[in-house]
Protein backbone atom coordinates (compact mmCIF):
# COMPACT_ATOMS: atom_id res chain seq x y z
CA UNK A 1 0.00 0.00 0.00
CA UNK A 2 1.10 3.67 -0.82
CA UNK A 3 0.12 6.96 0.19
CA UNK A 4 0.76 9.93 -2.25
CA UNK A 5 2.79 13.28 -0.74
CA UNK A 6 2.39 16.54 -1.68
CA UNK A 7 4.17 19.25 -0.42
CA UNK A 8 2.64 23.02 -0.96
CA UNK A 9 4.76 23.95 -4.01
CA UNK A 10 3.12 21.10 -6.04
CA UNK A 11 -0.26 21.58 -4.36
CA UNK A 12 -0.08 25.15 -5.87
CA UNK A 13 1.01 24.50 -9.65
CA UNK A 14 -1.61 21.75 -9.40
CA UNK A 15 -4.82 23.63 -7.71
CA UNK A 16 -6.02 26.37 -9.54
CA UNK A 17 -9.20 29.27 -8.67
CA UNK A 18 -11.20 27.79 -11.13
CA UNK A 19 -11.01 24.52 -10.32
CA UNK A 20 -11.09 25.42 -6.70
CA UNK A 21 -14.52 27.22 -7.34
CA UNK A 22 -16.05 24.09 -9.48
CA UNK A 23 -15.13 22.36 -6.09
CA UNK A 24 -16.34 24.14 -3.69
CA UNK A 25 -19.45 24.86 -5.78
CA UNK A 26 -19.92 21.12 -5.64
CA UNK A 27 -19.12 20.64 -2.00
CA UNK A 28 -21.99 23.45 -1.03
CA UNK A 29 -24.53 21.51 -3.30
CA UNK A 30 -23.81 18.10 -1.13
CA UNK A 31 -24.35 20.20 1.61
CA UNK A 32 -27.52 21.56 0.58
CA UNK A 33 -29.25 18.44 -0.22
CA UNK A 34 -27.77 16.69 2.90
CA UNK A 35 -25.55 14.02 1.18
CA UNK A 36 -22.47 14.84 3.35
CA UNK A 37 -21.08 14.20 7.40
CA UNK A 38 -19.50 17.14 8.51
CA UNK A 39 -19.23 17.18 12.35
CA UNK A 40 -18.67 20.95 13.70
CA UNK A 41 -14.77 22.11 14.36
CA UNK A 42 -13.01 20.95 17.20
CA UNK A 43 -10.72 22.64 18.83
CA UNK A 44 -7.47 22.55 21.03
CA UNK A 45 -6.44 25.97 22.16
CA UNK A 46 -3.18 26.85 23.11
CA UNK A 47 -3.85 29.85 25.37
CA UNK A 48 0.26 30.62 25.97
CA UNK A 49 0.56 30.95 22.53
CA UNK A 50 -2.90 33.08 21.52
CA UNK A 51 -3.11 30.13 19.25
CA UNK A 52 -5.32 26.95 18.37
CA UNK A 53 -5.36 23.66 15.93
CA UNK A 54 -8.94 22.38 14.25
CA UNK A 55 -9.73 19.29 13.24
CA UNK A 56 -12.04 18.94 10.01
CA UNK A 57 -13.31 15.53 9.23
CA UNK A 58 -15.70 15.29 6.00
CA UNK A 59 -17.09 12.88 3.71
CA UNK A 60 -19.12 13.68 0.67
CA UNK A 61 -21.35 11.02 0.01
CA UNK A 62 -22.52 11.37 -3.43
CA UNK A 63 -19.12 11.56 -5.01
CA UNK A 64 -17.88 8.73 -2.14
CA UNK A 65 -15.04 10.94 -1.08
CA UNK A 66 -13.46 11.93 2.96
CA UNK A 67 -10.92 13.18 4.80
CA UNK A 68 -9.56 15.77 7.47
CA UNK A 69 -7.60 18.28 7.85
CA UNK A 70 -5.86 19.45 10.47
CA UNK A 71 -5.03 23.90 10.59
CA UNK A 72 -3.54 25.81 13.11
CA UNK A 73 -4.35 29.83 13.75
CA UNK A 74 -1.32 31.53 15.59
CA UNK A 75 -1.05 35.24 14.76
CA UNK A 76 1.84 35.84 16.58
CA UNK A 77 3.44 33.99 13.69
CA UNK A 78 4.28 36.84 11.25
CA UNK A 79 6.62 37.93 14.17
CA UNK A 80 9.31 35.13 13.89
CA UNK A 81 8.91 34.59 9.97
CA UNK A 82 6.29 31.93 9.86
CA UNK A 83 2.43 31.57 8.58
CA UNK A 84 -0.42 32.36 10.60
CA UNK A 85 -2.24 29.49 9.27
CA UNK A 86 -0.43 26.14 8.44
CA UNK A 87 -2.50 22.89 6.88
CA UNK A 88 -2.42 19.54 6.08
CA UNK A 89 -5.09 17.55 4.35
CA UNK A 90 -5.43 13.53 4.35
CA UNK A 91 -7.50 11.66 1.90
CA UNK A 92 -9.06 8.41 2.52
CA UNK A 93 -11.27 5.79 1.05
CA UNK A 94 -14.44 5.77 2.31
CA UNK A 95 -14.38 1.67 1.38
CA UNK A 96 -11.23 0.51 2.99
CA UNK A 97 -10.21 3.65 5.46
CA UNK A 98 -6.92 3.45 3.98
CA UNK A 99 -5.18 6.62 3.40
CA UNK A 100 -4.86 8.04 -0.12
CA UNK A 101 -3.00 11.04 0.28
CA UNK A 102 -1.22 13.27 2.29
CA UNK A 103 -1.09 17.00 1.43
CA UNK A 104 0.77 20.45 2.39
CA UNK A 105 -3.24 22.74 2.43
CA UNK A 106 -2.30 25.83 3.54
CA UNK A 107 -2.44 27.14 0.03
CA UNK A 108 -5.08 24.81 -0.88
CA UNK A 109 -7.36 26.72 2.73
CA UNK A 110 -6.79 30.21 1.03
CA UNK A 111 -7.91 28.70 -2.22
CA UNK A 112 -10.98 27.05 -1.09
CA UNK A 113 -11.93 30.21 1.14
CA UNK A 114 -11.54 32.19 -1.69
CA UNK A 115 -13.21 30.29 -4.05
CA UNK A 116 -16.40 29.88 -1.24
CA UNK A 117 -16.60 34.03 -1.24
CA UNK A 118 -16.71 34.16 -4.98
CA UNK A 119 -19.21 30.64 -5.36
CA UNK A 120 -21.41 32.89 -2.34
CA UNK A 121 -20.98 36.49 -4.09
CA UNK A 122 -22.49 34.90 -7.15
CA UNK A 123 -25.58 33.75 -5.79
CA UNK A 124 -26.14 36.93 -3.41
CA UNK A 125 -24.83 39.72 -4.99
CA UNK A 126 -26.40 42.50 -7.43
CA UNK A 127 -26.05 40.89 -11.33
CA UNK A 128 -24.14 44.27 -12.20
CA UNK A 129 -21.64 44.31 -9.10
CA UNK A 130 -18.10 45.78 -10.08
CA UNK A 131 -16.96 47.65 -7.20
CA UNK A 132 -15.05 45.55 -4.52
CA UNK A 133 -14.14 47.06 -0.81
CA UNK A 134 -11.89 45.08 1.24
CA UNK A 135 -11.14 45.59 5.06
CA UNK A 136 -7.69 43.73 5.54
CA UNK A 137 -5.19 43.04 2.94
CA UNK A 138 -3.15 39.98 4.07
CA UNK A 139 -2.94 36.68 2.73
CA UNK A 140 -7.02 35.64 2.55
CA UNK A 141 -7.77 38.74 0.92
CA UNK A 142 -5.71 37.76 -2.10
CA UNK A 143 -7.50 34.82 -2.37
CA UNK A 144 -10.96 36.39 -2.20
CA UNK A 145 -10.14 39.27 -4.72
CA UNK A 146 -8.95 36.40 -6.84
CA UNK A 147 -11.91 34.09 -6.81
CA UNK A 148 -14.34 37.54 -7.03
CA UNK A 149 -12.27 38.26 -10.40
CA UNK A 150 -13.31 35.05 -11.83
CA UNK A 151 -16.88 35.32 -11.47
CA UNK A 152 -17.39 39.10 -11.83
CA UNK A 153 -16.34 42.14 -14.04
CA UNK A 154 -14.70 44.30 -11.47
CA UNK A 155 -13.32 47.88 -12.57
CA UNK A 156 -12.95 49.23 -9.03
CA UNK A 157 -11.35 47.81 -5.30
CA UNK A 158 -10.74 49.60 -2.80
CA UNK A 159 -8.64 48.48 0.24
CA UNK A 160 -8.37 49.35 4.33
CA UNK A 161 -5.82 47.94 6.53
CA UNK A 162 -3.99 49.03 9.42
CA UNK A 163 -0.44 48.08 7.38
CA UNK A 164 -0.19 50.86 4.44
CA UNK A 165 2.85 47.98 3.18
CA UNK A 166 -0.09 45.24 3.08
CA UNK A 167 -2.77 47.56 1.18
CA UNK A 168 0.16 48.50 -1.51
CA UNK A 169 1.05 44.75 -2.08
CA UNK A 170 -2.58 43.94 -2.04
CA UNK A 171 -3.00 46.54 -4.79
CA UNK A 172 -0.13 45.41 -6.63
CA UNK A 173 -1.37 41.86 -6.89
CA UNK A 174 -4.45 42.84 -7.97
CA UNK A 175 -3.27 44.87 -10.79
CA UNK A 176 -1.33 41.98 -11.84
CA UNK A 177 -4.78 39.82 -12.42
CA UNK A 178 -6.73 41.83 -13.54
CA UNK A 179 -7.72 45.92 -15.24
CA UNK A 180 -8.81 47.97 -12.95
CA UNK A 181 -8.84 51.16 -10.81
CA UNK A 182 -7.07 50.13 -7.10
CA UNK A 183 -8.10 52.63 -3.99
CA UNK A 184 -6.11 52.77 -0.74
CA UNK A 185 -8.32 54.37 1.53
CA UNK A 186 -7.37 56.01 5.30
CA UNK A 187 -10.67 54.71 6.41
CA UNK A 188 -12.43 51.94 7.13
CA UNK A 189 -15.74 53.36 5.96
CA UNK A 190 -14.65 54.57 2.80
CA UNK A 191 -13.83 51.22 1.62
CA UNK A 192 -17.32 50.10 2.72
CA UNK A 193 -18.91 52.07 -0.36
CA UNK A 194 -19.09 49.50 -3.07
CA UNK A 195 -21.11 46.35 -4.11
CA UNK A 196 -19.32 43.40 -2.56
CA UNK A 197 -17.60 44.44 0.79
CA UNK A 198 -15.17 41.36 2.08
CA UNK A 199 -13.80 41.29 5.43
CA UNK A 200 -10.76 39.35 6.07
CA UNK A 201 -9.41 40.67 9.65
CA UNK A 202 -8.99 38.44 13.22
CA UNK A 203 -10.82 41.15 15.02
CA UNK A 204 -12.47 40.48 18.17
CA UNK A 205 -14.63 43.64 17.97
CA UNK A 206 -16.58 44.87 14.71
CA UNK A 207 -14.53 46.62 12.32
CA UNK A 208 -17.36 47.56 10.59
CA UNK A 209 -20.36 49.71 11.27
CA UNK A 210 -23.58 48.94 10.56
CA UNK A 211 -24.40 52.77 8.86
CA UNK A 212 -21.69 52.56 7.09
CA UNK A 213 -23.81 50.41 4.73
CA UNK A 214 -25.58 51.11 1.79
CA UNK A 215 -28.74 49.10 0.42
CA UNK A 216 -27.50 46.57 -1.79
CA UNK A 217 -24.34 45.71 -0.52
CA UNK A 218 -23.18 42.10 0.05
CA UNK A 219 -20.44 41.71 2.15
CA UNK A 220 -18.41 38.09 2.25
CA UNK A 221 -17.90 37.86 6.07
CA UNK A 222 -14.96 35.90 6.37
CA UNK A 223 -12.71 36.30 9.34
CA UNK A 224 -14.54 35.51 11.66
CA UNK A 225 -13.72 31.73 13.11
CA UNK A 226 -13.57 31.22 16.05
CA UNK A 227 -15.95 31.77 19.12
CA UNK A 228 -15.56 35.55 19.95
CA UNK A 229 -14.33 37.13 16.75
CA UNK A 230 -16.31 39.06 15.43
CA UNK A 231 -16.21 42.04 11.98
CA UNK A 232 -19.40 43.45 11.66
CA UNK A 233 -21.56 45.33 13.94
CA UNK A 234 -24.38 43.28 15.90
CA UNK A 235 -26.46 45.84 14.33
CA UNK A 236 -26.16 45.13 10.95
CA UNK A 237 -26.04 41.28 11.37
CA UNK A 238 -29.66 41.84 12.36
CA UNK A 239 -30.66 44.57 9.59
CA UNK A 240 -29.11 42.12 6.84
CA UNK A 241 -30.34 39.06 4.90
CA UNK A 242 -27.64 36.41 6.55
CA UNK A 243 -26.36 33.29 5.29
CA UNK A 244 -23.86 30.68 6.32
CA UNK A 245 -21.86 27.49 5.03
CA UNK A 246 -23.49 25.82 7.75
CA UNK A 247 -26.06 26.66 10.57
CA UNK A 248 -23.73 25.21 13.20
CA UNK A 249 -20.71 25.98 12.96
CA UNK A 250 -21.37 29.23 12.39
CA UNK A 251 -23.35 29.35 15.33
CA UNK A 252 -20.48 28.58 17.81
CA UNK A 253 -17.38 30.51 15.55
CA UNK A 254 -18.70 32.65 13.00
CA UNK A 255 -19.22 35.93 12.21
CA UNK A 256 -22.85 35.15 14.01
CA UNK A 257 -21.91 33.99 16.85
CA UNK A 258 -21.36 36.61 19.15
CA UNK A 259 -24.67 38.01 18.21
CA UNK A 260 -26.12 35.01 19.08
CA UNK A 261 -24.22 34.84 22.12
CA UNK A 262 -25.74 38.19 23.00
CA UNK A 263 -29.10 37.41 22.89
CA UNK A 264 -28.89 39.85 20.04
CA UNK A 265 -29.99 37.22 17.42
CA UNK A 266 -31.42 33.91 16.89
CA UNK A 267 -30.63 31.12 15.10
CA UNK A 268 -33.45 31.10 13.47
CA UNK A 269 -32.39 34.39 12.11
CA UNK A 270 -29.87 32.64 9.53
CA UNK A 271 -31.60 32.60 6.34
CA UNK A 272 -30.10 30.23 4.63
CA UNK A 273 -27.02 27.76 4.33
CA UNK A 274 -25.56 28.72 1.04
CA UNK A 275 -25.97 25.39 -0.33
CA UNK A 276 -29.38 25.05 -0.04
CA UNK A 277 -29.43 28.13 -2.27
CA UNK A 278 -27.44 26.31 -4.50
CA UNK A 279 -29.62 23.83 -4.66
CA UNK A 280 -33.04 26.00 -4.84
CA UNK A 281 -34.07 24.76 -1.70
CA UNK A 282 -34.10 28.36 -0.04
CA UNK A 283 -33.68 32.17 -2.40
CA UNK A 284 -30.64 33.88 -2.15
CA UNK A 285 -31.06 37.31 -3.05
CA UNK A 286 -34.58 38.45 -3.72
CA UNK A 287 -34.57 42.36 -4.49
CA UNK A 288 -31.88 44.95 -5.29
CA UNK A 289 -31.88 46.73 -1.59
CA UNK A 290 -31.49 43.77 -0.11
CA UNK A 291 -28.49 43.55 2.27
CA UNK A 292 -27.16 40.37 1.87
CA UNK A 293 -24.19 38.53 4.65
CA UNK A 294 -22.20 35.37 3.71
CA UNK A 295 -21.07 34.14 7.18
CA UNK A 296 -18.19 32.01 5.93
CA UNK A 297 -16.02 29.66 8.91
CA UNK A 298 -14.64 27.33 6.30
CA UNK A 299 -16.03 24.04 5.83
CA UNK A 300 -13.89 20.20 5.78
CA UNK A 301 -16.06 19.17 2.50
CA UNK A 302 -14.34 22.18 0.85
CA UNK A 303 -11.17 20.53 1.54
CA UNK A 304 -11.92 17.19 0.73
CA UNK A 305 -13.50 18.13 -2.46
CA UNK A 306 -10.58 20.49 -3.17
CA UNK A 307 -8.15 17.81 -2.04
CA UNK A 308 -9.48 15.13 -4.47
CA UNK A 309 -9.28 17.42 -7.10
CA UNK A 310 -5.47 18.27 -6.59
CA UNK A 311 -4.77 14.19 -6.15
CA UNK A 312 -6.52 13.14 -9.08
CA UNK A 313 -4.82 15.66 -11.38
CA UNK A 314 -1.24 14.42 -9.15
CA UNK A 315 -2.59 10.90 -9.83
CA UNK A 316 -2.68 11.28 -13.84
CA UNK A 317 0.10 13.56 -14.28
CA UNK A 318 2.52 11.21 -12.04
CA UNK A 319 3.31 13.94 -9.90
CA UNK A 320 4.14 13.42 -6.08
CA UNK A 321 6.24 11.48 -4.01
CA UNK A 322 4.82 7.53 -3.02
CA UNK A 323 5.37 6.43 0.50
CA UNK A 324 4.82 2.95 1.20
CA UNK A 325 2.64 2.14 4.00
CA UNK A 326 3.97 -1.34 5.81
CA UNK A 327 0.30 -2.75 7.06
CA UNK A 328 -0.60 -6.19 8.44
CA UNK A 329 -4.22 -7.65 7.45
Amino acid sequence: MEVLWLGEDEVKDLLTMDEAIAAVREAFYDHGIGRTQMPPKSYLNFAPYEGDLRSMPAYLERVDQAGVKTVNVHPRNAAIGLPTVMALLTLVSPKTGAPLAIMGATHLTAMRTGAAGAVAARLLAREESRTVGMIGAGVQARAQLLGLSRLFKLDQVRIFDLSLESCQSLAKYGRDIFNGEFIIEKKAEDACQCDILVTTTPSRRPVVRDDWINPGTHINAIGADARGKQELESALTKRAKVFVDDPVQAAHSGEVNVPISQGLLRQEDIFAAIGEVLAARKPGREDDKEITIFDSTGLGIQDVAAGFAVYEKAMAAGRGIRLPLELEA
